[in-house]
């Protein structure tokens, strides 16, 4: 990922310099390991352990040679250990250094990427509550349909962040594994309590089989969770780039000062991070896709998966790194027009109330289908002429033999609205 979107933490965390310090923990745990079941001396592991130093810089000279990054990495490492190198990778394989070390690396991303998640929880909990009883209008297809507050967008969205909160944990519960079992994952070389030290040790578990690799439906079912969270704040802003159309305006981004919009036209403010988000958000999509393909290798392991995810792991956790914290600004700052979203609220003149009195005519005993087409009789009229609809129904002889001028005065207001939402906050906990 482009520096321009990522942020110092998570980009330390694919960094070279902490790859190949897991690398070095991961041998030095193995030496540590191999001394406790005798098969070194431990004063040699111990002397390993305070003599030894890696370079990045230096590995990747070797690596020109050696054209194995790994080899490259022991060359470098028996320059400052020196014989006692043969004490190092004993019966292990490459893949048991990097997949064990990919798994710390996602895990340490993985963390990040929670916090964020838990700082836009608070951000959507808050702003869920500042507008729980603001009526506004709620749309499907587009089109105006009933009434809704303004809050419960931001409580729908909070629900779904708890959901990725979980969805997440479970995902890094399943792909924080650990290998140390050799070539083909026969411990053939090695013994098991090599893998349960390093293992414990590192915070990961062992997983219970392997060929050469860790399978990497793990992998994918962490990519693919990402993908999911960024749906999730695409559909967030795609909800805000709406919102902010001129013609609707019920809320805006925070417009800095000194901030351009336009390079010709000085009046304008766009939803440029919402914008953004939704773009990015693509990205991830097309990441899951490369993670499922690089479950299906050769026998007992292939290097396809190798180059994909050098790529995808680093961008995908940047990725949704970027957005979380983007997501959780514009949302913390956004400017909400509640005399817009009032005027917006009452732009049909009162179709949105149709269904309250389709609902009380039906409780009188009218039956539904004429109840029905008595309404939008009167909703019709509105529509064409677009006059108060109230006064059209109360200009409807057959409508009046049902309802009083009173009983259809109480259709026009929100009290049965605002007694739902205190129902759904208390369901949702907030």
């Amino acid at each position: 990922m482009i520096p321009r979107y990522t942020r110092p933490e998570m980009g330390k965390i694919w960094s070279d310099e902490n790859k190949y310090n897991i690398w070095l923990e991961i041998e030095l745990l193995a030496c540590d390991a191999n001394s406790e079941i005798g098969i070194i001396p431990k004063d040699i592991a111990d002397t390993i352990r305070q003599k030894a130093k890696i370079d990045a810089k230096r590995i990747a000279e070797i690596e020109e040679t050696t054209k194995h990054d790994v080899i490259a990495f022991l060359t470098n490492l028996e320059e400052s250990i020196g014989d006692l190198s043969a004490y190092v990778h004993i019966g292990m394989t490459s893949s048991d250094v990097l997949d064990t070390s990919f798994a710390v690396q996602i895990k340490q991303a993985g963390k990040i990427l929670l916090d964020d998640l838990e700082k836009l929880s608070s951000v959507l909990k808050r702003r869920a509550n500042e507008f729980k009883y603001l009526p506004a209008i709620g749309r499907t297809h587009g089109v105006h349909a009933e009434p809704i507050t303004f809050g419960l967008k931001f409580a729908l969205w909070y629900d779904e962040c708890t959901r990725n909160i979980e969805r997440l944990k479970f995902a890094m519960n399943d792909v924080c594994i650990g290998k140390i079992n050799g070539a083909v994952g026969t411990f053939e070389h090695l013994s098991p309590k090599v893998e349960e030290y390093v293992c414990k040790e590192l915070g990961l578990k062992p997983a219970l089989i392997t060929n050469q690799v860790i399978q990497r439906d793990h992998h994918a079912y962490f990519i693919d969770t990402l993908a999911i969270i960024g749906t999730m704040l695409e559909k967030i802003a795609t909800e805000l780039r709406h919102l902010q159309r001129t013609e609707v305006l019920e809320a805006e981004e925070y417009f800095t000062p000194g901030q351009k919009g336009s390079s010709a036209m000085p009046h304008k403010r766009n939803p440029i991070s919402a914008e953004n988000i939704t773009g990015q958000a693509r990205l991830l999509r097309g990441y899951a896709v490369s993670a499922m393909e690089n479950n299906a290798l050769w026998h007992e392991r292939d290097i396809s998966h190798s180059s994909v995810e050098r790529v995808i792991f680093p961008d995908a956790t940047v990725t949704l790194d970027y957005i979380l914290n983007r997501t959780t600004k514009l949302l913390d700052k956004l400017i909400v027009y509640p005399e817009n979203i009032s005027k917006n609220l009452y732009l049909t003149h009162g179709l949105i109330f149709s269904q309250k009195v389709l609902l009380a005519l039906t409780n009188k005993g009218m039956p539904r289908q004429e109840a029905y087409e008595l309404v939008q009789k009167s909703a019709l009229k509105s529509w064409q002429e677009k006059s108060n609809f109230k006064d059209n129904l109360l200009q409807n002889e057959q409508l009046l033999k049902y309802l009083t001028k009173e009983e259809i005065d109480k259709q026009f207001n929100f009290d049965e609205i605002f007694e739902k939402v205190d129902y759904i906050y208390n369901r949702l906990g907030i």
